[in-house]
């Protein structure tokens, strides 16, 4: 797997599971962002080719909402929206939604 897919689909598999955790008003969130995450660990390559000519959301699974945060990653290192959603959780959550039988 490409490097920075792998990093954005660690990140919406967190955000997942922070909007899970906020409840079920975010279910389609929950299930937006595990999609994304599930398309780029089976992307066959890397993300930034789709980047190009602007064709990310012709990614099946990627859409407008993902790939502006696609977008802002590679240009800023960072998702403001992940960086907002992690200061709303207690500060060993996102860590701890990897221990098996405790994260999704």
């Amino acid at each position: 797997m490409y490097k920075l897919n792998k990093k954005l689909s660690g990140i919406f598999r967190e955000m997942a599971g922070i909007y899970r955790f906020r409840g079920s008003e975010d279910r389609f969130r929950v299930q937006a962002y595990e999609n994304s995450a599930r398309v780029l660990d089976h992307l066959q390559e890397d993300i930034r080719n789709y980047m190009k000519n602007d064709h990310l959301v012709e990614v099946k699974g990627i859409g407008e909402s993902i790939a502006k945060k696609i977008r802002e990653y590679v240009k800023t290192g960072k998702i403001d929206k992940y960086e907002e959603l992690k200061k709303n959780v207690p500060p060993d959550f996102v860590d701890l939604m990897d221990v098996q039988g405790i994260g999704p």
